[in-house]
């Protein structure tokens, strides 16, 4: 079985967990510029990542975001597109995704939304990849990696 878990953002990440082992493989979300010089997703990029390494199950848990208070509509817009393309992503790929909203799963770790506590768990449960979390924009890394552990203690 292998468990994928999405922190969604142009910072975020996608974390590839591999419970028997509990090894991880962790990359931060694919992205280019584009002719305009904004940032856009690496559908590509993504896609090499969900691409089934072997025939075995895969899951998907990826973090179920919404509008908020005082954010631009055109930033908004723009996440909520990067939001239905990592969907899609997943749908391509043949991958079973399960939505998670933050309070969730968070609650499950008793995490508050202190960035630097997830980074920390993420470290305790992971130690042997704890420089992967160790820089503060680690975050989206950390969260991607607790959102997969998520998925298969409630699995």
């Amino acid at each position: 079985m292998l468990i994928y878990g999405i922190d969604p953002g142009y910072t975020g990440a996608i974390t590839l967990y591999r419970p028997k082992t509990h090894s991880i493989d962790v990359y931060d979300m694919p992205t280019l510029l584009n002719a305009k010089g904004k940032t856009v997703l690496d559908m590509h990029g993504i896609l090499d990542i969900l691409e089934p390494e072997e025939d075995v199950q895969r899951v998907a848990y990826i973090e179920q975001v919404a509008a908020m208070r005082g954010q631009g509509v055109s930033s908004m817009f723009r996440f909520g597109e990067q939001f239905g393309a990592l969907q899609m992503a997943l749908a391509a790929t043949k991958t079973p995704m399960n939505l998670v909203t933050p309070q969730k799963w968070k609650k499950h770790f008793g995490l508050t939304r202190d960035k630097g506590v997830s980074r920390g768990l993420a470290m305790q449960r992971f130690p042997e990849c704890a420089d992967q979390f160790k820089r503060v924009k680690d975050d989206g890394r950390a969260e991607a990696t607790l959102i997969a552990l998520y998925g298969k203690e409630v699995m």
